[in-house]
């Protein structure tokens, strides 16, 4: 009986991994193909701001969202459940942030901090944070949204369904951390060839596999979704 069990849910692990791979890859699928289009709404400045985030966020959330959101509906299960509580909350956090650290390093070594500001990286944000209220709230909660909560916590649950199929019983192998880590590298093209490259793609590395691990450690997915909101696109 216990082996029958084990046996279904490994076919529904197999079953969610795949549905939200499916979902990823057809949204990817519909941005490369309409990139051209997408990418002038996007940066055309007659469009009013919020329409223009709002439009990109729903591509943003298609890649690093939607799949875990029809899963998790699907099995009735709760984001909660995945570690979205106050318990351990500050030592995730901090513990996080510190996994951050070497990729900070790296690129004031390297001379690429200009400026600190949230989600900078996102075209428009310099333009939502010139914008009056409630326009800069609107936005902003938005962008903070698509691609902060969404692009931290997917890794959160996507490693969580992989390590539940395939456990390890040694504590620092763990084959969701170091699957999202490497699902990350190859999704921003991070792959070293040069010693400098080589040197991003650790931190990065270490970024998604060391807050995956505080996550596993916590049990708290908090620090993933603030780094992700407060440093992941900030430089």
């Amino acid at each position: 009986m216990v082996k029958a069990e084990h046996t279904e849910q490994q076919k529904r692990l197999d079953s969610d991994l795949l549905l939200i791979l499916g979902i990823t890859l057809f949204v990817l699928g519909i941005f490369m193909t309409f990139n051209r289009q997408i990418v002038s709404v996007f940066t055309d400045p007659s469009i009013p701001v919020l329409i223009r985030v709002g439009f990109a966020a729903v591509f943003q959330f298609g890649l690093s969202g939607l799949g875990i959101t029809f899963v998790t509906l699907l099995r009735k299960e709760s984001f909660l459940s995945y570690g979205l509580q106050k318990k351990g909350l500050l030592v995730s956090v901090l513990l996080c942030i510190a996994c951050f650290a070497p990729y900070g390093f790296f690129l004031v070594l390297t001379h690429q901090v200009t400026s600190y500001v949230p989600f900078q990286s996102v075209i428009t944000t310099q333009e939502i944070l010139a914008s009056n209220f409630p326009i800069n709230f609107i936005g902003m909660l938005i962008t903070a949204t698509a691609w902060g909560f969404f692009e931290g916590f997917n890794y959160v649950v996507i490693s969580d369904k992989i390590n539940k199929r395939y456990p390890s019983s040694n504590k620092f192998l763990n084959w969701g951390a170091i699957s999202c880590a490497v699902i990350c590298i190859l999704i921003h093209g991070a792959v070293g060839v040069t010693l400098e490259g080589v040197i991003e793609m650790v931190t990065i590395l270490l970024i998604i596999y060391g807050m995956l691990l505080v996550k596993e450690k916590t049990g708290n997915a908090w620090g993933c979704v603030i780094l992700f909101i407060l440093f992941w696109n900030a430089f």
